[in-house]
């Protein structure tokens, strides 16, 4: 009942069905009978799942994860909770013990797997991902959580690429600034020899390709200096 109601919610996008099975579930996993159970803990992490409260799930499914060692529906749900719960490692973990294509290929299931690859990091496997999927709504959701996610943890080549597919689809000044200050950072990490030249020379031909003039002026004067200074040749 707890699950026809869960669904019912998610469905439909309403609160009521959604609190009548968080109800149920928490009813059932915290009962006598079935607190100490399998079933009675999946209960109260999917209880707990609706609540979004994620360190709760996961006290209930660490509890029972070696009885699961191969299951999809399992490792789907413990990675996304993993990872809601900031534990990106253990997350990407799960997620690619998922087997199934109905799971795979899921937008959630994409966009979990990049996150989980850009904060452990591995930005090249999240753009991959993305380079795998078809056009449509979800690859620019999927470029928005690349472009800020990349950013957020420096590495700026990833979050130029993203940023940079962004603004040729929509010239907002929103991307221009997202790819300026990614650009910047490559940049910087370049002259620290913390990045290759080889990312800098293509994030050059990134801004070549702006029709922006503080594009041309970050290249002409900053860029284009330091790299006649240092022997970097550019595109």
């Amino acid at each position: 009942k707890g699950v026809v109601y869960a669904a019912l919610g998610q469905q439909s996008g309403s609160v009521e069905p959604l609190k009548m099975a968080q109800q149920l579930f928490q009813l059932v996993g915290a009962s006598a009978s079935e607190s100490d159970t399998i079933p009675g803990r999946q209960c109260m992490a999917s209880c707990f799942m609706l609540l979004r409260q994620y360190e709760d799930v996961l006290v209930y499914l660490k509890s029972i994860k070696a009885y699961f060692p191969n299951d999809d529906d399992f490792n789907w749900n413990y990675g996304q909770a993993c990872a809601a719960a900031h534990d990106y490692k253990e997350a990407l973990e799960a997620l690619l013990m998922v087997q199934q294509a109905r799971y795979r290929t899921e937008f959630a299931y994409v966009t979990w797997l990049a996150r989980c690859y850009i904060m452990t990091n591995e930005p090249a496997r999240a753009w991959e991902a993305y380079t795998r999927m078809e056009t449509s709504n979800d690859t620019v959701n999927l470029l928005q959580l690349i472009a800020n996610d990349c950013y957020k943890m420096g590495h700026f080549y990833y979050a130029c690429k993203a940023f940079d597919v962004l603004e040729r689809m929509d010239p907002d000044p929103e991307w221009w600034e997202g790819k300026r200050g990614a650009a910047i950072g490559t940049f910087q990490k370049v002259v620290a020899k913390h990045e290759t030249q080889d990312k800098l020379q293509e994030v050059v031909r990134m801004l070549r390709n702006t029709n922006n003039p503080q594009a041309e002026y970050m290249v002409n004067r900053v860029i284009q200096k330091w790299a006649q200074e240092n022997g970097v040749r550019l595109p």
